[in-house]
Parts: structure tokens; sequence; C-alpha cells
């Protein structure tokens, strides 16, 4: 799928550039012929917002675990109050 990029010039008639922006199609505009804003639909906003948010607590375990040491797959059970079995 090709990007759709447009001149921010287009945010003129903004109901064009609107209508062209769907999940996961952001719309590209451009300043002077480089690449300044992007436009996204509010719900791959809020995708891409839950998955940064995801990513800074994973980095967060991950830096736990180097520190303090990792746990086995019986410890996290026992935490969760579920078995394996």
């Amino acid at each position: 799928m090709m990007p759709n990029i447009k001149p921010v010039s287009d945010l003129r008639n903004y109901n064009e550039v609107l209508r062209d922006i769907a999940v996961g199609e952001p719309v590209f505009l451009t300043k002077n012929g480089r690449g300044r804003y992007a436009i996204v639909d509010m719900e791959e906003f809020e995708k891409t917002q839950a998955t940064l948010k995801l990513m800074s607590e994973l980095a967060k375990g991950e830096a736990s675990a180097k520190e303090k040491g990792y746990i086995d797959i019986s410890e996290v059970e026992a935490l969760l109050g579920v078995s394996n079995g």
C-alpha cells in the first residue's frame, strides 16, 4: 500500500484530507516538500499509545529482572494463582 502524502496546503480542503484517513492508513502532510505531520485515526492513535505503554512496562520489568534476578515459572504461577498442571 502506498503512503497517503499530501501538502499541508491541502488542509484548506480538510474534509477531503480527513476522508482519506483510516485505521492503519494515516495521512502524511508535507511542508516545503518535507514530511512534517501525520494525521491518524483516533483508534490507531490509542492503539499506538497502548503499545508504547506496554513496551515501557516490559522494559521496566526486564531492567528489574536483570537487577534483582529472574523468577521461575512456578513462582509466576504462584503469584498469579494459576497452575500449569
